[in-house]
C-alpha cells in the first residue's frame, strides 16, 4: 500500500477536517478551480465553434479555393469567360485532397418590385453545384431545379426577401446591364422558390442564386464557358498547402485563391480568437494555482504537529510532501469534476437550444455556436492538473523547514 496516499485519503475523509479552519479556504480553492475550468472549456468551445461556423459559411458561398482568370478583376462579377474544358474539371485528380469542383458565373443586377429595389449579384450555378452546404440555411421553400430545361427558379436570402417584401412563389423583375454598357438593360423575370438565411450579412445582402445558363445567355457566352471554378477540399486546416498544390496543378493562364486570401480581414479577425482563448486559459490557470497554493500552505500549517510527528518517526521530507501533494491533487480533481459537469452541461444547452444569440452584423452568426471537442477538454484537464501540481512543489518545500521538536510543541 502507498503509505502517503493512505494518509492523504484519511486526512480528506476525517470529520474534523470538514470543520477545521482550513475548510472554507479549501472550498474556495475548489470553487476557483471549477470556475477556471468552466471558463476555459467554454472559451475554447465557443471560440472554436465560431471559427468553424464562419469558415463553413464563407466556404458554402465560395468553396475553399477559387480558380479564375489571371486578371485584375477585384469584383464578385464574372467578366472574362473560362472554358469548361480544363484538365482539372470535372474531376481534380492531380490533387487528391480536392473533394469537389463546380463551375459558377456571377453578374450584377437590380431587383425591382412595386415597393422597393435592391442591388444583387446573380450567382449562376450548374447541375453539379454542391447544394448540401446550403441545406441547413434554407428556411422556406426548396432549391431551384437545375436538372430540367432553363427556367426562372431562383433562391434569395431572407434579408433581401424581407426588404423587397417577397414570398416563396412570387415573381419579380431583375435588370442586368449589358457587357458593353450600351442599350437597354437585360430584363429577366424570376420566380422565388426558396429562401435562405445564413446569418452572414455580407452574403445575405448580395446573392441571388439561380441557373448559370442565364448568365451565359446575357453575356453572350458559349455553352461551355463559365466565370470561375469553386473547389472544396477535405481538410480546411491544410487549405494553405492544398491551395499551393492547386495553383501548381492548373494552367499558367489561370489563378487560384484560397478563401483565407480572398477574405483576409475575416480570417485575421478569427485568428484573434486564438489569442483571446490563450489569455483566458493563462489567467484561469494562474488564479486556480494561487488559490491552491494558499490552500496547501494552510493545510501544512494546520497539520504542523502531524508533520513533526511523522518526521520524528523517520519519515523523509519528500514522503511528507507527497502526502500534502496527494491531498492537493484530490482537491484539484474535485474542482475539475464539477467544472467539467457544469461547463459541458451549459454547452449542450447552448448547442441544442441556442439560448445565447449574437448580432449577425458583428459576428456573422445569429446564435452563438459551440464545438465540444473532447481532446481539447481532456488537454485542459490534464494541463491544469500538471501545472497546478508542479507549481505546488514550491510551497510544499516549507515542510523541509519544519523542526520536529518545535512542531510537536506547536499549538
Amino acid at each position: 500500500m502507498n503509505l502517503e496516499y493512505f494518509i492523504a485519503r484519511r486526512l480528506v475523509s476525517a470529520k474534523n477536517h470538514k470543520s477545521s479552519i482550513s475548510a472554507p479556504i479549501i472550498k474556495i480553492a475548489i470553487v476557483a478551480i471549477a470556475v477556471g475550468v468552466i471558463m476555459m472549456i467554454i472559451a475554447v468551445a465557443t471560440g472554436v465553434g465560431l471559427q468553424d461556423k464562419i469558415r463553413e459559411k464563407v466556404s458554402a458561398f465560395n468553396g475553399h479555393v477559387i480558380i479564375s482568370n489571371f486578371d485584375d478583376n477585384q469584383s464578385e462579377v464574372s467578366v472574362e469567360p473560362l472554358s469548361i474544358k480544363q484538365p482539372f474539371y470535372p474531376k481534380f485528380t492531380s490533387v487528391p485532397e480536392v473533394q469537389h469542383i463546380q463551375a459558377v458565373a456571377s453578374k450584377a443586377g437590380i431587383i425591382r418590385t412595386e415597393k422597393a429595389f435592391e442591388g444583387i449579384i446573380f450567382k449562376g450555378v450548374g447541375k453539379e453545384y454542391k447544394w448540401d452546404v446550403l441545406d441547413e440555411y434554407i428556411t422556406e421553400g426548396r432549391k431551384p431545379n437545375l436538372m430540367a430545361n432553363l427556367n426562372e427558379e431562383v433562391m434569395l436570402s431572407e434579408y433581401l426577401a424581407n426588404r423587397l417584401e417577397l414570398k416563396v412563389g412570387d415573381k419579380f423583375n431583375t435588370y442586368f446591364m449589358k457587357e458593353d454598357g450600351n442599350g437597354m438593360p437585360n430584363l429577366r423575370n424570376f420566380k422565388l422558390v426558396g429562401i435562405y438565411n445564413s446569418g452572414f450579412q455580407e452574403f445575405d445582402a448580395s446573392y441571388l442564386i439561380g441557373d448559370i445558363r442565364h448568365v451565359q445567355r446575357m453575356n453572350k457566352w458559349k455553352d461551355g464557358q463559365v466565370g470561375a471554378f469553386e473547389v472544396f477540399v477535405d481538410d480546411f486546416d491544410k487549405i494553405k498547402e492544398t491551395g499551393a498544390e492547386i495553383y501548381d496543378a492548373i494552367p499558367s493562364t489561370l489563378n487560384s485563391q484560397t478563401i483565407e486570401e480572398k477574405y483576409i480581414n475575416i480570417f485575421q479577425w478569427l485568428k484573434l480568437f486564438d489569442v483571446n482563448i490563450m489569455v483566458i486559459i493563462i489567467i484561469m490557470v494562474v488564479v486556480a494555482t494561487i488559490n491552491m497554493v494558499v490552500a496547501l500552505l494552510v493545510l501544512i500549517l494546520e497539520r504542523t504537529q502531524m508533520v513533526g510527528m511523522l518526521k520524528s518517526l523517520g519519515a523523509t521530507n519528500w514522503s511528507i510532501r507527497k502526502i500534502f501533494l496527494y491531498n492537493a491533487a484530490y482537491l484539484i480533481i474535485k474542482g475539475l469534476l464539477w467544472g467539467n459537469i457544469i461547463s459541458i452541461g451549459l454547452l449542450l444547452v447552448q448547442k441544442y437550444f441556442g439560448i445565447i444569440t449574437l448580432p449577425p452584423e458583428n459576428y456573422y452568426v445569429t446564435v452563438a455556436p459551440v464545438t465540444i471537442d473532447i481532446p481539447s477538454i481532456l488537454l485542459i484537464n490534464a494541463g491544469t492538473i500538471l501545472v497546478c501540481v508542479s507549481l505546488l512543489l514550491i510551497p510544499s518545500y516549507i515542510i523541509t523547514r519544519i523542526s520536529p521538536v518545535k512542531a510537536l510543541r506547536f499549538d
